[in-house]
């Protein structure tokens, strides 16, 4: 099987598992389970095939997406990759087998496998991605899923909390990556991964290398959390122990270490990279560690724990020593098996005793034999004790403390600075294992422990089974696996290491006997003071825990946003709407003033058509009168605002461009009736309502401000499209597109050409951005009342006007279609005939006018006739119409359209055709931007009937308030 077949099969199976695990039903645990962790496999068993391809190179797959930007989707697996790769998706599988057992029974598991597997294929996008525009886009995913998986119990505030911090944090920190890429991407001239590697010596000799560095750190010591961005980690054990499990030791934390190890070619080895990542490690390691120790919660002592040895790891790679980045890939697999393995232990106690507090646990060992000692195992390598896995990285650690001693006071202190730590790491160690397992048998617990059933310690056995095999054999267990690694990242000239259990006595070996020591004497000495203090922990850990800062941080932009709000602000929209066209006035008179005034032809009347002057004396005056009619009868105002754009469509006409006429003339058939839809909810204006002299002074003078702002920015607009259209053509890209509409794309209709195939990546984010305003106004007519004033007239009124309206919108009847003239029984056979006609609209638009926007429109008013004929509730209940459906399906089919190239070595969008005969129909172009032209047809269906369902369900909810509430 080829090895390009493989990493892409390995790369979108998580993202495939996820959406077919999220179909189930909420009951369905075991289906979940057993098909996330058949994905998560699948998924290891292709990348574990690929080591071989590692070991000889790099297996390398690229989809072209923006080729002219040199952006491009780029699946690049060399040894750190595929090292990352492994822990992402063999902890992962155990992960997903521990948590079908943790998770209750009430609890939804199939949306947990979802987000889980989402997570896993985000993670393992970023470690694959050989594009730094595409490393970023993982990079955020990561944190968007992380915080679904962090809140996954949205019911809990702290876990609420607790996401919601986790991703403000790392998203900030995901805004500086990404300008941070852009600068290295300046730099080197190029997006490629590849290419950035080569460019090492280019990048730090560049003026741009020290913000480049600053962003990229600040992306990676969030996700890492590295001091002072730690603070979010110990909030996040609001999450399942699953999750904590699988994101705060082997992936998520790991991110900011990927990336670190990952551009280390490049950016490391100069003294900003030194004293920003030695200073940030060292702090976190050592803070990290001192607050672990006064920890009471098992998941906070092991967040704190993580939060240390993400430092040591950090400090590691601030060294700028080959051998130190050697011994930070060794550690990071190492902290991946002891971490996750105490987490889940962790969770099994929490599990079976109802409990994690440690000052209510004690003597477990009698009750839970097996899980003790797995536990213990795991703690020990967390400790740093011999012939166990942590002790190697540890102690490689230490001889790198010790080699890179200097002159610097801080230098001088490295060794005993991380002695300190490792003794804090043996001190917290022993406390979770003496505390929890030994002592007196434990009393007063919520749950009577015992053992957990066989599969969910079957994970924790697993990995300590690692820690065992890595501390007495390493050459032969992670050996292979570190040496592709470190080729990876230093190529041939990596350092000369030995894995060997024993070194003989030296230094580090001192240095580390020190340590156990010295933290098993902290222990006995401080233990049980540390056991009887109520806070867990000094005064200052409090003023460091993460939620204080963060807090106090969250609090002060809110109120600086609402005094922005408040000085800035406005509640109506015609004063909003002034703002924003001064400001593009202003912006334009400077560029004209900065580049000179743009020369004008002088007006001439000798090429107007009488006709057409008349048309437009017609649409200026609509215009006007919607302008003044607005001020007193709002329907006859929305009557001319649809008078002036049927004049616009008949001018689309008249200057031979009927593909935007036909799109002009929908669009105001849909908004009209949408607009006179809402209208009834607009508050009512009293005529009775006294105004005084200075009220209506102000009134005068806001509609004088409005009328010359309207009179000037319409006059600058007329003025730059006169300019545009009195000069002569250009030979530039409107011609092109004439010429190149057919031979390239096979269509005629040129207008449509470009929407979905020279430009359909903008047609794209358009059709996002309406999807997200058919959601947006939906959301917003949830929550909406009626203004005030109407609830101020009797309730019987108030009852009355709703049932009337309700009756209007519920019963089948011919009210609308009496308004109209026309019979209730022509509306409802005008549904297929439009239909027809939208499918008409649809198949000829990429030669003659049509188009998927301008069917889906025409679609639409086919569901806007039978709301008016039929009522809202026979539409939704009768047609079985699901407009968010439509939205996702929409976005879907359009997007897949721009995938499926990449199956031939195209780039994104790129789009083939050829023509086939039907009979009857005839000759029918067979382009494959068809299928993205049906995507935009669906989503602007459901987009529009969404928010057409949205104003009809208020009649319905208003009818039933109002027949609810008693009479006043």
């Amino acid at each position: 099987m080829p090895a390009e077949f493989l990493l892409v099969t390995a790369a979108l199976l998580p993202f495939l598992g996820s959406v077919a695990v999220a179909l189930l039903p909420r009951d369905a645990r075991n289906a979940a389970a057993l098909l996330a962790g058949g994905v998560t496999l699948a998924a290891l068993a292709c990348i574990g095939a690929l080591f071989t391809h590692v070991g000889a190179g790099t297996v390398v797959r690229t989809f072209d997406w923006l080729p002219t930007l040199g952006v491009g989707l780029t699946l690049r697996l060399d040894g750190l990759a595929w090292l990352f790769a492994v822990l992402v998706l063999g902890i992962g599988a155990l992960v997903v087998l521990y948590a079908r057992y943790y998770m209750a029974a009430e609890d939804p598991v199939p949306r947990l496998f979802a987000f889980l597997l989402a997570f896993v294929g985000a993670m393992l996008n970023l470690v694959l991605a050989g594009n730094l525009i595409q490393l970023v886009m993982a990079w955020e995913l990561t944190s968007v899923f992380s915080f679904l998986l962090i809140g996954y119990w949205y019911d809990n505030r702290a876990a609420r909390d607790g996401a919601r911090m986790a991703l403000t944090i790392t998203a900030l920190g995901g805004l500086c990556l990404l300008a941070g890429m852009v600068v290295i991407g300046r730099i080197v001239g190029s997006y490629d991964l590849a290419v950035v590697l080569a460019s090492g010596d280019a990048i730090r000799s560049s003026p741009l290398y020290l913000p480049a560095l600053v962003l990229v750190l600040a992306a990676a010591l969030t996700k890492s959390a590295q001091f002072p961005f730690h603070i979010w980690l110990p909030r996040a054990m609001a999450a399942p122990t699953p999750i904590s499990a699988y994101l705060h030791s082997a992936t998520m934390v790991k991110a900011g270490i990927f990336l670190m190890i990952r551009l280390w070619p490049v950016l490391a080895e100069t003294d900003a990279w030194y004293w920003i990542v030695g200073t940030a490690g060292m702090a976190t390691m050592l803070v990290g560690a001192w607050s672990a120790i006064f920890q009471h919660d098992l998941k906070g002592l092991l967040a704190y724990s993580t939060i240390s040895h993400l430092g040591l790891i950090t400090l590691l790679l601030g060294l700028n020593s080959r051998l130190a980045v050697v011994a930070a890939i060794f550690h990071t697999v190492n902290h991946a098996t002891f971490k996750a393995s105490l987490f889940m232990a962790a969770g099994i106690i929490d599990h079976e005793t109802g409990t994690r507090d440690m000052r209510r646990l004690s003597g477990l060992w009698r009750a839970m034999p097996h899980t003790a000692t797995l536990a213990m195992v795991a703690a020990a390598a967390m400790a740093g004790v011999p012939l166990l896995n942590g002790f190697l990285s540890k102690e490689m650690f230490l001889s790198e403390a010790v080699d890179n001693v200097g002159d610097h006071p801080v230098q001088l202190a490295l060794p005993v600075l991380a002695t300190v730590a490792s003794a804090f790491t043996v001190l917290y160690s022993l406390r979770f294992i003496r505390q929890t397992f030994f002592g007196a048998p434990p009393h007063d617990l919520p749950h009577a422990p015992h053992e957990p059933v066989r599969w969910m310690r079957l994970p924790i056995e697993v990995l300590v089974l690692a820690c065992v095999a890595v501390g007495l054999v390493p050459n032969l267990t992670i050996g292979p696996a570190l040496e592709v690694a470190t080729r990876a990242v230093f190529g041939n000239g990596g350092p000369d290491y030995d894995l060997a259990i024993w070194h003989g006595v030296n230094a580090p070996l001192a240095l580390s006997m020190g340590a156990l020591a010295g933290g098993v004497g902290l222990y006995f000495a401080f233990g049980r003071r540390i056991n009887t203090n109520p806070r867990g922990g000094p005064w200052l850990m409090h003023r460091l825990d993460g939620g204080f800062l963060f807090e106090r941080t969250m609090t002060g932009l809110v109120r600086g946003a609402r005094w922005f709000e408040r000085m800035f602000g406005a509640t109506r929209l015609q004063a909003q709407l002034r703002t924003l066209f001064l400001v593009a006035l202003i912006a334009g008179l400077s560029v004209a003033l900065a580049r000179g005034w743009p020369t004008l032809a002088p007006p001439s009347l000798a090429g107007i058509d009488p006709a057409f002057a008349l048309l437009w004396l017609v649409g200026g005056a609509c215009a006007l009168g919607a302008a003044e009619r607005a001020k007193y009868h709002r329907l006859s105002a929305v009557m001319l605002t649809g008078g002036a754009g049927l004049v616009g469509s008949l001018t689309f006409v008249w200057l031979s461009a009927p593909d935007l006429a036909v799109t002009q003339l929908l669009v105001e058939i849909v908004t009209t009736v949408l607009l006179l839809l809402g209208l009834r909810w607009l508050p009512k204006r009293d005529e009775a309502i006294v105004v005084t002299q200075q009220e209506n002074r102000r009134a005068r003078r806001r509609r004088v401000t409005d009328f010359v702002v309207a009179a000037t920015v319409g006059t600058g607009l007329a003025s730059l499209a006169y300019a545009v259209m009195t000069r002569p053509a250009p030979e530039g890209i409107a011609r092109w597109f004439v010429e190149a509409a057919y031979p390239q794309a096979g269509g005629r209709n040129v207008v449509n050409v470009l929407l979905v195939d020279f430009r359909a990546f903008d047609t794209l984010g358009e059709i996002s951005v309406l999807g997200i305003v058919g959601l947006t106004v939906f959301a917003l007519l949830r929550r909406f009342r009626p203004a005030a004033d109407s609830l101020e007239r009797p309730r019987q009124q108030l009852r009355q006007e709703a049932a009337d309206r309700a009756r209007a919108d519920r019963e089948v009847g011919d009210t609308a279609a009496d308004a109209l003239l026309i019979p209730t029984v022509v509306i409802t056979w005008l549904f297929p005939f439009v239909c027809v006609f939208a499918l008409h609209l649809f198949l000829r638009g990429h030669d003659l006018p049509g188009g998927g926007f301008a069917a889906g429109i025409a679609l639409t008013i086919a569901f806007i006739l039978q709301y008016m004929a039929r009522g809202a509730q026979w539409v939704e209940d009768r047609l079985r119409i699901r407009p968010i459906a439509w939205i996702g399906l929409g976005l879907l089919v359009a997007g897949l359209a721009g995938a499926v190239p990449w199956l031939f070595g195209r780039p994104f969008l790129t789009a083939t055709f050829q023509y086939a005969e039907v009979p009857i129909l005839g000759k029918i172009p067979m382009a494959s931007a068809v299928a993205f032209d049906l995507g935009v047809v669906v989503l602007v269906v459901g987009a529009s009937v969404l928010m057409l369902v949205a104003l009809a369900r208020q009649s319905l909810r208003r009818a039933r308030e109002a027949a609810a509430e008693p009479e006043a």
